[in-house]
C-alpha cells in the first residue's frame, strides 16, 4: 500500500531533454548512495515552453593534463592494438555508447554527466610526441577516437585532435580515425597526404537514415544525410573511407541495414562493418530508459531480441560473440549484412592497408633505429570496446 508521502511526492516521470541522449543521471556503479528523484511540483516549472521534455542542459568542458595518452589492448575482437582518445565524455550523447561507464571512474554519472561534462586532454599532442620519441616505442597504427569521438563539438575550438594529427603526419605515423562528425572535413589537408602515403584511413559511423530516430539516438552527432556527404568529400579527396553500422538495434535501426549500406556505397565508401548493440554496465539501464521514453511500444520486443542474442542476458562480454551476438537472429543478421556488402562491393578487406614502414620518430637524428611492425589492415568502429 502506498503511503501518503508517496501520493504527495510521486517519482519524477521520465522526460527527455532537448539535445541529450540519456534521460537521467543514473548513478555510477561505484556510488555508495542510491537516490530516487521525487516530483515536488517544481519539475513542471522547469519544463520548456514547447512542453517537449525539460530545460536544456548546458555542457561544461574541463581541461585535463593526462598522464598518458596511448591505450593498448590485446582483445581478439578488436583489429587494432593502440588507440588515442583526446577527450573523456562525448557531447554527441549517443545513448548506446559503450564508453559511458568510464565516467563512473570519475565519480560522475554515465548518463547526462557523460555527455555534458567533457574532459579535454589538452596535453595530448605533447604526450604523443614524447611517446613516439621513446627508444622503446614500437610503432603500429593508432586508432583515433575509439572511446569518445575525437571530432565532437568542443574540438572545433580546442583543436586537440588536429594537433595530434599534425604530430602523426610530421613523423609519418599511420592513423585510423573514427567519427560521426562532419568536422573531420576540416583536417583533409592533413589526412589526404597521409592517405596518399598509405598512412591514413577513416571510418564514418552511420546507424540509420531516419533523421528522427537519429535525433534522439545520437542527438548532437551529424545528421545521417550530412554523414553521407562527409563520406563523399573524404572519398573524393583520396582518403579511404569505410562505413561502420554500429550498433545494429533490433526493430529500431536494424530495418535500415541494407538501405544504409546502399547509401554509403553510393557516397563513396569502400568497405563496411557492423556490430550488434552492446549494453555493458550502466549502458543497459540507460538504454532501457531511452526505449521507454522514445519507443514504449517496442521496448519489450527490442529487449527480448537483444537477450536472445546475448544468451538470455542484457549483455555478454565473451570474446568471439560480444560484437555480433549469437543464435538464429544473429546469424540471419550476419547473412543479410554479408549479402548486401558483397552486392555493393563493400565486402573486401576493411579500409585497406596502413603502412608503418616510413615512420620517422622525433629522435630519428640519433643512431637508434626503430623497427616498425608490419603493415596492418584495420576496421574501425564506434562500438568497439577497450574496457570490457
Amino acid at each position: 500500500m502506498e503511503s501518503p508521502a508517496d501520493d504527495a511526492c510521486p517519482v519524477v516521470p521520465l522526460l527527455p531533454r532537448k539535445g541529450r541522449g540519456a534521460i537521467t543521471n543514473l548513478p555510477g556503479r561505484y556510488e555508495v548512495d542510491e537516490r530516487q528523484p521525487i516530483d515536488d511540483g517544481w519539475l513542471h516549472v522547469a519544463a520548456d515552453r514547447d512542453g517537449d521534455g525539460i530545460a536544456p542542459l548546458k555542457t561544461r568542458v574541463f581541461n585535463e593534463r593526462a598522464k598518458r595518452i596511448l591505450t593498448r589492448n590485446a582483445s581478439p575482437d578488436i583489429p587494432f592494438s593502440v588507440s588515442l582518445n583526446p577527450y573523456r565524455g562525448c557531447e554527441h550523447g549517443c545513448i548506446y555508447c559503450f564508453a559511458r561507464p568510464t565516467h563512473s571512474y570519475l565519480g560522475l554519472s554515465p548518463g547526462l554527466d557523460f555527455e555534458s561534462r567533457i574532459y579535454a586532454k589538452v596535453n595530448a599532442p605533447e604526450l604523443l610526441h614524447a611517446e613516439l620519441a621513446k627508444p622503446s616505442y614500437m610503432p603500429e597504427p593508432i586508432a583515433l577516437g575509439v572511446s569518445t569521438d575525437a571530432y565532437q563539438p568542443v574540438e572545433r575550438d580546442l583543436r586537440i585532435t588536429r594537433r595530434v594529427l599534425d604530430v602523426l603526419d610530421r613523423h609519418r605515423h599511420a592513423v585510423a580515425a573514427i567519427t560521426k562528425s562532419s568536422l573531420i572535413e576540416r583536417d583533409i589537408d592533413l589526412l589526404a597526404p597521409m592517405a596518399h602515403r598509405g598512412q591514413a584511413l577513416v571510418a564514418i559511423t552511420v546507424t540509420t537514415l531516419d533523421a528522427n530516430v537519429a535525433r534522439t539516438l545520437e542527438p548532437r552527432a551529424a545528421t545521417p544525410l550530412r554523414r553521407l556527404r562527409t563520406i563523399r568529400v573524404l572519398a573524393d579527396a583520396g582518403i579511404p573511407v569505410g562505413v561502420s553500422i554500429a550498433p545494429v538495434i533490433p526493430f529500431i535501426t536494424e530495418p535500415d541495414l541494407e538501405r544504409v549500406l546502399d547509401a554509403c556505397a553510393q557516397a563513396g565508401a569502400s568497405s563496411a562493418s557492423y556490430i550488434v548493440l552492446r549494453l555493458p554496465w550502466e549502458v543497459a539501464p540507460l538504454f532501457k530508459q531511452w526505449l521507454d521514453v522514445h519507443f514504449p511500444g517496442r521496448a519489450e520486443r527490442v529487449m527480448n531480441r537483444i537477450r536472445e542474442m546475448r544468451g538470455g542476458n542484457d549483455y555478454d562480454a565473451s570474446f568471439g560473440t560480444r560484437m555480433k551476438g549469437q543464435g538464429a537472429w544473429a546469424e540471419l543478421l550476419k547473412q543479410r549484412f554479408e549479402r548486401a556488402a558483397r552486392k555493393l562491393g563493400l565486402a573486401g578487406r576493411q579500409h585497406g592497408i596502413l603502412d608503418m614502414s616510413a615512420f620517422a620518430p622525433p629522435a630519428a637524428r640519433t643512431a637508434r633505429r626503430h623497427v616498425a611492425k608490419p603493415a596492418v589492415g584495420l576496421c574501425s568502429d564506434a562500438q568497439m570496446s577497450l574496457f570490457d
